[in-house]
């Protein structure tokens, strides 16, 4: 099997090696030696909402259950009979007690053993150890549901200390599903994960949105998570503006670039801007000057949204500033396989990719748009689940951005590329996740070698 360790196949900031995304050797130290040994999201809380609801979380050859046994309890046990092997739970739903349909034996929700069937045959050698549900580490944070394989695994709240200083007076855990797409993508879980934690693309990948955004990004890393964000502008400037890229600005009215972006977000992706902000941010074309400053036209977009999810019912965040909005960054890769874009408060859009098996080439791809509902108006959970992205409006900027990831998978098989040239200014997360993955599986390994 390959090693992590030729000084060739480095990662550096401007270089990532072939063979991360393309060969089944380096899948299988990924599932040998980062999957059993990582912090995940499995599902959100507002999946099981009472208790005896579950949901399964696959990865790999493995099948998680993810249960509530409590009011404010989640635990999450391996999905297997130890009897005969047979999974316990085919499909999300809620049960009272687990069964293996096999055999009939059964477990309460807290994974103890309830009943063995004709359990006297044999003869008093079958311990609880043998025979109760095997326990994963459970954490949760802004709603998310994260699941550990090692007993040994730091804290969650450790593992994401500085996604959580940065990002947790956001209260996405009063966040609800708007809606949930997945689909299973011809490309490695990394490319799906990468189309979305940089910007550096949407110039030539979603060039609409030059029209009113400027698109230039930095990013950086947090030990092994990242995240990109825009730097400081000129003052009197604001992110949403015509892009320098386009040459002079066609008008100084700084309304319309915002109304277009959120036109954009509302019509075309139907995340991060919410329907409440959309309608909300009409108000500033009417009660905001065309000659107004960048400033003023963002604060009065600020105060126009924090009033309609107020009057909503959804309330806003009583702790945020303008100062924590700016260093909570605009998007954020959560190692090893999350990712999610912010900034709009009430609305946020997240992306969760998984390997498909062992194929190097296939990955499950998850997508979540997720708003602040008023408590009772967020709409019934329905997920959509795809075979072929080609078949399904996506809406623009989605298909736009998977019009490359199946092309960058083929195109990484090419005798001509030699590796990812990432730039290291603005594809630093990057590079930087590379590293951090080559790290822990390297180290990983060398633990269960010592």
């Amino acid at each position: 099997m390959t090693e992590v360790k030729s000084e060739t196949e480095m990662v550096r900031d401007d270089y990532v090696p072939t063979q991360d995304y393309i060969s089944s050797d380096f899948a299988a130290l990924e599932a040998e030696h980062l999957w059993p040994r990582v912090w995940q999201v499995a599902c959100r809380e507002e999946e099981i909402p009472n208790v005896g609801d579950v949901i399964t979380y696959e990865i790999v050859d493995e099948s998680i259950i993810v249960v509530r046994t409590g009011p404010e309890t989640i635990r999450a046990f391996y999905n297997v009979c130890p009897h005969r092997g047979r999974r316990l739970v085919d499909d999300n739903g809620h049960v009272s007690q687990f069964m293996c349909r096999f055999h009939g034996w059964k477990w309460e929700l807290d994974g103890t053993t309830d009943r063995i069937v004709d359990e006297q045959d044999w003869g008093g050698c079958l311990t609880r150890e043998d025979t109760d549900l095997v326990a994963l580490k459970v954490g949760c944070w802004g709603g998310f549901v994260y699941v550990n394989m090692d007993e040994d695994a730091e804290p969650l709240e450790d593992f994401l200390k500085d996604v959580i200083a940065r990002c947790g007076k956001f209260e996405f855990e009063k966040m609800r599903y708007r809606w949930y797409k997945t689909v299973v993508y011809p490309c490695n879980w990394k490319v799906a994960l990468e189309a979305f934690n940089e910007a550096y693309h949407v110039q030539a990948t979603h060039p609409q949105m030059l029209r009113y955004i400027q698109d230039y990004s930095v990013s950086g890393e947090y030990g092994r998570h990242s995240a990109f964000w825009y730097p400081p502008l000129d003052e009197g400037q604001s992110r949403f503006e015509y892009s320098s890229r386009l040459g002079e600005r066609p008008h100084s009215d700084y309304r319309q670039y915002v109304l277009e972006y959120f036109k954009e977000m509302h019509e075309q992706l139907g995340a991060m801007v919410t329907p409440r902000s959309y309608e909300a941010a009409q108000r500033l074309k009417s009660e905001v000057a065309a000659d107004a400053p960048a400033i003023e036209v963002l604060t009065k977009l600020r105060e126009f949204q924090r009033e309609a999810a107020v009057e909503d019912g959804a309330g806003w965040p009583k702790e945020l500033t303008p100062e924590y909005v700016a260093a909570s960054r605009v998007d954020w890769h959560v190692f090893p396989n999350q990712v999610f874009l912010h900034s709009s408060v009430d609305g946020i859009v997240c992306y969760r990719a998984r390997p498909n098996g062992h194929d190097p080439d296939s990955c499950i791809f998850d997508i979540w748009s997720l708003v602040r509902y008023a408590p009772g108006k967020e709409p019934p959970l329905e997920r959509e689940m795809y075979t072929d992205w080609k078949a399904q409006e996506w809406g623009r900027i989605l298909m736009q951005d998977f019009g490359n990831m199946e092309q960058v998978q083929k195109g990484m098989r090419s005798r001509a590329f030699k590796g990812a040239r990432t730039n290291p200014k603005q594809e630093r997360a990057i590079s930087n996740f590379h590293r951090g993955l080559r790290e822990f599986v390297s180290a990983a390994a060398s633990e269960e070698t010592s």
